[in-house]
Formats: structure tokens, sequence, C-alpha cells
């Protein structure tokens, strides 16, 4: 038979836990599962994340849990979501353990998704050695600890004009790496050029450095660029296939489609942090959209309706 709370909480990063946090906190039965294979794996430090920039993003994930599951109606489980269906008492989830945790089978009236999204890398066969020390995604998280060194972007997406200006506030060293597929315009690369930023479209090798630190970008033609670090954009792809049944509206992107409060276009399916569009931003971020939706899920299991404030 299977288990039954009020909301199901289904992902264990920023956004997951302050929701999961914040309905606990309202005396709701709240289930987290978590499938722990965090976005920010390799990352070191986490940082405008206020009263703990520096910290360790498996630290604050392990912090959140440890606050969840020191509430009596909350629990926090390593399991991996299979699947998200509509059950006869709401929304049923499956989930395989993880890390010696056990299988979930649980019924819930609500379920938050807050499994965040997948990246893909441009395919360079040493970037993962360098990322999350020298090379990083998020520029406002990292560029502040790059500033006024010299730095590769690299990427093969429509945006690198766009992030190649971000970086401008840190550095007046940067060279655009677009591995020959990355579209620049003729206006861009001018734009660019007058702050100093150099477009490079031969294709890339390979990112080399020596004894774990970044030196430089070779590329395929044999010719080593100089660089002490970085930023790639990597292809971010919503993770939402356990949740392909419930048919839920999706932007051109895959992000799920859900009003200023979190509410998708199933009642009682919520989404909060990366799953929404824009997608990835900075875990602060993710943490407040999770508290937006906890505010949402509890006023709707009252019954208080979302426009007005009157009583359904």
């Amino acid at each position: 038979m299977a288990a039954s709370v009020e909301v199901i909480v289904v992902g264990g990063g920023p956004a997951g836990l302050s929701a999961a946090l914040n309905l606990a906190r309202a005396r709701r039965r709240v289930l987290v599962v978590d499938g722990n294979r965090p976005r920010h794996a390799a990352t070191l430090q986490a940082h405008g994340f206020l009263s703990r920039d520096g910290v360790a993003p498996a630290e604050l994930r392990r912090l959140g849990r440890e606050e969840v599951s020191g509430y009596d109606e909350a629990d926090v489980v390593f399991a991996q979501v299979s699947e998200v269906a509509v059950d006869a008492d709401g929304f049923r989830v499956r989930a395989t353990g993880v890390r010696g945790g056990a299988d979930v089978d649980a019924v819930a009236e609500t379920v938050v998704i807050a499994t965040g999204v997948t990246e893909t890398m441009p395919a360079l066969p040493s970037l993962r050695a360098f990322y999350g020390t020298q090379l990083h995604s998020c520029l406002e998280c990292d560029g502040f600890e790059k500033a006024g060194e010299p730095l590769a972007l690299i990427g093969e997406t429509a945006d690198m004009a766009e992030r190649a200006l971000l970086l401008t506030q840190w550095t007046d060293d940067l060279i655009v790496f677009t591995n020959g597929v990355a579209p620049i315009g003729d206006d861009e690369e001018r734009a660019l050029a007058r702050l100093g930023v150099r477009v490079e479209r031969r294709p890339i090798e390979d990112v080399v450095g020596e004894k774990g630190v970044m030196t430089g970008v070779r590329l395929a033609d044999g010719t080593v660029i100089p660089r002490a670090g970085g930023f790639v954009r990597p292809v971010w792809t919503p993770a939402l296939s356990f949740a392909d049944g419930l048919d839920l509206d999706r932007d051109s992107d895959g992000y799920l489609v859900t009003d200023a409060h979190g509410r998708t276009s199933l009642p009682g399916v919520y989404a909060a942090g990366e799953t929404t569009a824009p997608g990835p931003q900075q875990l602060i971020v993710a943490a407040g959209s999770g508290a937006v939706v906890a505010a949402a899920v509890n006023r709707d299991l009252i019954g208080i309706a979302a426009d007005e404030g009157a009583v359904l």
C-alpha cells in the first residue's frame, strides 16, 4: 500500500528544500524525494547566497536536509523518481532508492517539481577536469573571483555575445571561443570589439593545463591561446522525463510553464527553481522560488482563491 502525505516534493536542491521547509512550518505532511545527482556537484563554492557566501553547494544541501528533517511533519529520502502519475487520491510517486535509501511508493494531494536541469557541455575531452575550479557556468556566481584575469568564454549557443558583454564587468581580457558553431553576428562582434573582446571562431581541440590548473585553450590547428580560466556555456535540459505522463504545458525550450506562484497547467502540480523558465539561476533565487511555491500550495490546500483571496 502506498504511503500517504499531503505534499511530495520531487528534488532536494535549494528550491525543493525551501518549499519543503516552509510547508513543514505550515504543519503540512511533506516528503522530499531526491535523486542525489545535483548539477552543482563539481562546484566547490557557491556565491551570492546571503549569510552563506562561499559555501559548498553540497554543504548547503546537507544543511537544508537537516533543517527540513528536523520537523516531525517532514522527511527527506534519497531515491530516483521514475514516475509521477495521476491517482484516485491525487498523485502517485514511485522512485528507486539510491545511496542505501528505500524505494518510494507514495501518494499526495499535491506535487512540487524541483528537479532542475541536466547540462551538456561542449565536447572537449579535458573540460570536466577544470569545471568547478578554473571553469564555471554561472557568471553572476563566479565572475567576481575571476576579476582581472585573462578569461575564455566557451560555448556553441546563440547567446554568447550577451554573456560576453556581461563578463566585461569583471575582466578586460576576454576571448569568446565559438568552436566554429556559435552564431555571433557582425554587429555583435563590433560591439564586443569596442570593449576589447575578441571572437575566436576556429574549432577547439581541448582545454589544456598543468597539474590541474588551466593554462589555455588549444585549437584544432594546434594553436594554444593562453587563458587562466573562464566560463563555459552548457546546453541545459529540464530534468522532467518522470513527468511525461502528466502532459504539463512547457515552453519552446522544454521548461514548465507556470503562473507567478508556481502553479502548472495541471491543478495540484507546482514547479519551483530551474525546471521553470528561464532555467538555471543562482541558488538564492531558486530557494526564493521554493518559498513562493510553498505559500501558494498552502493557500490552495486551505481553499483560498488565488485571484481575490476568497474562500472557495
